[in-house]
């Protein structure tokens, strides 16, 4: 359990707050590119880490992300008009560019506004775009840092899929659950009798996820070793997070997740071959989080019957309105299905992403932890608030927490490998990415890396 005081820094992410100042300090997802398509075009409401903001597109396709109040009065640019170069209010003209300068105060005489320039300045934060989001930096260090060299950024678009979702709880718990993967035990188990029945509910139940990445067996092993042996090795850019359990007779199977500063999460499911999937968690608030969604292969293009997939909750992808709000939610009770709870799956929900909502959602929107009693396969999670609770002493410090100083400690896979039941974890991340952290080692079938 975490005590009072360390809950309170793991979970707050204010301006201020020493896992805000974290978060701050390294380049994060804030919107999707497809939000703000064209330039000139209409400003959107942003709020990240508890800070209100709108963002544009500009006349040279340049994307600000700039405080919504003008200097003069205070109006919300919300409502500007985005024309030439920068937003315009539309309660007396004041126009302010990417950086937050103001451009033209068509109420003050020329010499005024001359004098008046660096006061009306209004608070932008840099943006960059990568892998089809758009990116901010809202730290006050400099230079900034790099972008991360995250896999599927790297990649050409046709390789990748994108999408975000919206979660009703604190950016960590949500967090845990991509670093708790002793939970598929249960949490995205089907109710079965026999192995046919167990492929055939389990590919219901997580809407397809579980035929496209594990078969079978994969779900039996989960299923009937409930208790993992986790271990956690720390990198350049976050932890390794591995959890094997007994498979065939001399095997077992291993699941490797990574996670990523400030909050970047790999899910620990593929084989050599298949589509990864990943997740970022950034705070909104405390109480709400927006999850930015990313599948990619490295040898090859995603198909049409993927994207279709992923667009319609397959995945780790929930069933989403054209907001990106998921249709299973707090509101409905994530339309649990109680009878479907008896004879189908574990919890009556349908969806991968779904039933980690409701679970994480359960605990509350800012889980009490307290109260919790840890056992051995909560090393994982207890190992990830570690290490967050760390980085921030460190930045609040001086220091320099991990990955800022090293874009290229990003570029790791997870994913799961059937081993030899005697194959230590170095031996078994070599065999599984040839390398003892799942450092990507390109090859020459892979594409050449692009933005």
């Amino acid at each position: 359990m975490l005590s009072h005081e360390d809950n309170l820094m793991l979970t707050r992410t204010n301006a201020g707050t020493p896992m805000g100042e974290l978060f701050r300090s390294y380049w994060i997802p804030v919107l999707l590119s497809q939000e703000v398509p064209e330039r000139d075009g209409p400003p959107v409401r942003v709020k990240v880490l508890g800070e209100e903001l709108i963002a544009f597109r500009d006349s040279e396709g340049t994307v600000a992300l700039i405080e919504p109040r003008c200097s003069h009065r205070g109006a919300n640019l919300f409502f500007g008009r985005n024309e030439g170069g920068g937003i315009r209010c539309a309660y007396h003209g004041w126009k302010f560019d990417a950086r937050g300068e103001c451009l033209d105060m068509p109420t003050m005489p020329s010499e005024t506004a001359a004098r008046l320039g660096e006061k009306a300045r209004i608070r932008a934060y840099p943006t960059r775009e990568w892998g089809d989001f758009v990116w901010a930096y809202m730290g006050a260090r400099q230079p900034a840092p790099e972008l991360p060299q995250m896999e599927f950024a790297l990649l050409p678009a046709s390789h990748r899929h994108v999408s975000k979702k919206f979660q009703e709880c604190n950016w960590a718990q949500a967090a845990e659950g991509g670093v708790d993967t002793a939970h598929f035990s249960f949490l995205h188990q089907p109710v079965a009798s026999g192995d046919d029945e167990l492929a055939e509910k389990a590919a219901r139940a997580t809407r397809g996820y579980s035929q496209k990445t594990m078969s079978a067996d994969h779900v039996r092993w989960m299923r009937d070793d409930a208790r993992p042996r986790y271990e956690v090795r720390k990198h350049g850019s976050g932890l390794v997070l591995a959890a094997s359990r007994r498979a065939g007779p001399g095997e077992h199977y291993w699941r490797i997740a990574q996670y990523l500063m400030p909050a970047h999460g790999y899910t620990p499911s593929a084989t050599e071959g298949q589509t990864y999937h990943g997740q970022t968690w950034i705070p909104i608030d405390d109480e709400s989080c927006w999850i930015y969604v990313y599948s990619w292969n490295p040898t090859r293009p995603l198909t049409d019957e993927e994207r279709a997939s992923y667009r319609s909750g397959g995945a780790v992808y929930p069933e989403m309105d054209a907001n990106w709000m998921p249709l299973r939610h707090r509101g409905n009770d994530y339309l649990i299905d109680r009878r479907m709870q008896r004879s189908e799956n574990f919890t009556g929900i349908v969806g991968v992403s779904e039933q980690d909502a409701a679970i994480q959602d359960s605990q509350g929107r800012i889980a009490d932890r307290t109260r919790e009693l840890l056992g051995p396969t909560d090393i994982g999670v207890a190992q990830f608030r570690r290490f967050m609770l760390d980085a921030a002493k460190t930045l609040a410090a001086g220091g320099t927490p991990p990955g800022l100083a090293d874009a290229a400690a990003y570029h790791v896979r997870g994913g799961g490998i059937v081993a030899p039941a005697d194959a230590g974890l170095e031996e078994v991340m070599k065999m599984r990415f040839g390398d003892e952290l799942g450092r990507v080692r390109a090859t020459a079938s892979e594409p050449v890396a692009s933005r």
